[in-house]
């Protein structure tokens, strides 16, 4: 079975890339960021802080508010609202995450107590919803109709995704496409929003903007995809999350997708009780990665995977090359180079 000490396909990734560069990059702006969160988070209502710090303290990489800095700063953006506007992304991020963990059932996230393990689901909900309202706060304050419209509408295909996700759990008849259109709201939607918002600030011409909307659209789907590998391949603490998690809560994903297609009948029965039924004995988990590991699922994920980052690294091109787009081009190895 592949795994981080095994890469999948080690042949077309260097496994170098990091986020340091970007990081360096866009470190003084992202104190400010944290300022901004840290200030908007607050509540005479003890839990909500209490609450929400336990959650953005938890060990994130930021990456979605780093984008909004550094696709500013490629467009040659010398302000401040994209401080106030990458501190928006991250409560938007981080309410759904908090949601997410609720409708998942979630015990664990990179590694630590999920919120409502600790708290319960009710105060994880209101708190999510808290979130979302500071977000919307911090838009109306920006004065910008269009970045509003810009996330809200983020804001709501992210909903629509969440329930479409609903909708096709325990579905092993999921198509590849469906599945997809799944990633595409639920998780890449707020990476082409934030990395969006730089071009509109820094007031560059529409091509541009719908680069980098792109460019955050794909790299965003490359990145479920391989936590979607992950879910199968990673060692737990990598992983920041128990190993399985998706094959225990039933989520049809595109590794299992993929083996459900290439499976005989025994091995689609297989599926069909272990994902449709939730129907799960011991030694599942062992055999569904055995499964995937004979008909290359996960290197095909990976693959898959890779095609979009080739995508993000090819909406960068028309931008001049300078620091910025050279971060924001590892970034994409980054994203993908997990998985090895």
């Amino acid at each position: 079975m592949p795994s981080i000490a095994a890469p999948v396909n080690a042949e077309r990734t260097p496994r170098h890339a990091s986020v340091d560069a970007l990081r360096r990059l866009v470190d003084a702006n992202m104190l400010k960021v944290n300022r901004a969160i840290l200030e908007h988070m607050q509540s005479p209502v003890a839990l909500i802080p209490q609450l929400a710090g336990h959650i953005v303290a938890s060990g994130g990489k930021r990456l979605r508010p780093m984008l909004t800095l550094a696709t500013a700063g490629l467009c040659g953006y010398t302000g401040e609202r994209h401080i106030g506007l990458a501190a928006c992304v991250e409560f938007i991020h981080t309410a759904t995450l908090l949601h997410d963990d609720v409708v998942d059932e979630s015990d664990l996230r990179r590694g630590q107590d999920t919120a409502n393990a600790v708290w319960g689901n009710q105060a994880s909900v209101l708190v999510g919803d808290f979130l979302f309202s500071r977000a919307f706060q911090l838009m109306v304050g920006d004065g910008s109709l269009k970045v509003l419209k810009i996330l809200s509408d983020a804001s709501a295909i992210i909903a629509e995704g969440e329930v479409h996700q609903l909708i096709t759990t325990n579905d092993i008849e999921t198509t590849e496409a469906a599945y997809l259109e799944v990633i595409r709201c639920k998780t890449a939607q707020l990476f082409a929003a934030a990395a969006q918002i730089g071009p509109v600030v820094a007031e560059r011409p529409e091509a541009e903007e719908m680069a980098l909307e792109g460019f955050g659209r794909d790299l965003g789907v490359a990145f479920q995809l391989v936590d979607d590998v992950l879910d199968y391949a990673a060692e737990q603490a990598a992983l920041g999350k128990t190993v399985g998690d998706d094959f225990r809560e039933g989520k049809v994903t595109l590794p299992v997708i993929l083996a459900y297609q290439a499976g005989d009948v025994g091995e689609r029965a297989f599926w069909k009780r272990t994902i449709g039924d939730l129907d799960q004995r011991d030694g599942d988990l062992a055999e569904a990665q055995r499964l995937m590991a004979k008909h290359g699922t996960l290197e095909a994920s990976l693959n898959r995977a890779r095609d979009y980052a080739d995508a993000a690294q090819a909406a960068l091109r028309g931008f001049p090359a300078n620091p910025y787009r050279a971060a924001l081009e590892e970034l994409v190895d980054f994203c993908v180079e997990r998985a090895y």
